[in-house]
């Protein structure tokens, strides 16, 4: 196997990301000690979890000689939006297949927030219509482009491949580096999860560490029986790609889907709760789509009693700041 220094990387973040403690909702919530791991604040395009991915997906693309890069989202995907930002900072073309998913929705949804961003960082946006087979269309639109004689990258939803969940794979190192710093015990580390990559790259650091730190990933999206399996295949891939001997257990994986609602993009009362908590409490921002549910899932496990007073938990903030401007005047 290859070494993980021997793994193409390009920087494109600002690392390491902070550590901060929040106060003021701890105290509100009167539970345990909650920490912000602030990726956020990754820079790149208002940052986000989407940066640490691409950092290995773009240099994967360059190795390969990739002239184009091709991936695909939801109308305010943060993941198209960082991917429009990573190929610009390379200098290379970019093509985002965008599933537009309530097109009745308010013209801001529709045009405004990450979508905004995605035409003004100059990627090219496909349309697609609600329902369609994003990974067909993203090959599809591939072999085109080889057929002109491009080299097209295809970068899956979310960046979630073994080389994209490399990216969480070190950030979990971070956040234990940054917790022994602080001299910090972590009972859990707790993030929004999705297609899978994020909390694949997690649960593979922390087994590779053996930090016994377990992993909650709070579903923005797909169910629990579905995503599970995903995340360990994936994390499973990490841990092979690097080399080392470690086993990825069904335990390892927790996937809590208890706070999507109605469905994928579509606003919850709990979800507007917690943004509100962070917002008036802490002057964090959390999007309405992934680190908004997320959040309103940690909430209500504290409220639950799954933590006792002076543990210390790990809020991972994945970002998607622009989608509040773009979620103005959606409520259900």
């Amino acid at each position: 196997m290859a070494a993980s220094d021997a793994i193409p990387h390009v920087s494109l973040a600002h690392l390491p990301t902070p550590l901060e403690p929040l106060p003021r909702l701890s105290a509100e919530l009167g539970g345990p000690n909650i920490w912000v791991k602030r990726d956020d604040a990754s820079g790149l395009a208002m940052g986000g979890n989407k940066v640490r991915k691409l950092e290995y997906l773009m240099a994967d693309a360059a190795e390969q000689g990739a002239d184009i890069v091709l991936t695909t989202g939801a109308t305010q995907s943060n993941h198209c939006r960082q991917t429009a930002a990573a190929a610009a900072r390379m200098g290379v073309e970019c093509e985002l297949l965008i599933e537009h998913r309530f097109p009745e929705w308010p013209e801001a949804y529709n045009a405004g927030g990450n979508l905004q961003l995605d035409h003004l960082l100059g990627a090219t946006v496909i349309d697609l219509e609600r329902g369609v087979d994003r990974v067909q269309a993203l090959e599809d639109r591939a072999n085109e482009l080889r057929a002109a004689g491009r080299t097209p990258y295809v970068i899956p939803l979310g960046g979630s491949s073994v080389i994209g969940a490399m990216g969480y794979r070190t950030a979990a190192m971070e956040i234990l580096r940054q917790a022994d710093e602080l001299d910090l015990e972590l009972r859990e580390v707790v993030h929004a999860t999705a297609s899978g990559g994020t909390q694949a790259g997690l649960v593979a650091g922390m087994a590779i560490r053996r930090s016994g730190v377990p992993v909650l990933g709070i579903s923005a999206g797909a169910p629990a029986d579905y995503l599970a399996p995903v995340v360990r295949e994936l994390a499973e891939g990490v841990v092979a790609r690097i080399g080392i001997d470690r086993e990825i257990t069904a335990d390892d994986v927790v996937v809590d889907d208890d706070y999507v609602g109605e469905e994928y993009g579509i606003p919850t009362e709990s979800m507007h709760e917690a943004v509100s908590l962070a917002a008036r409490g802490e002057g964090l921002l959390f999007d309405p789509v992934y680190s908004g549910k997320a959040l309103a899932g940690l909430i209500a496990h504290i409220r639950a009693g799954r933590y006792a007073k002076g543990d210390n938990v790990v809020f991972i903030h994945t970002g998607g700041t622009p989608a509040l401007f773009a979620y103005r005047q959606v409520r259900r």
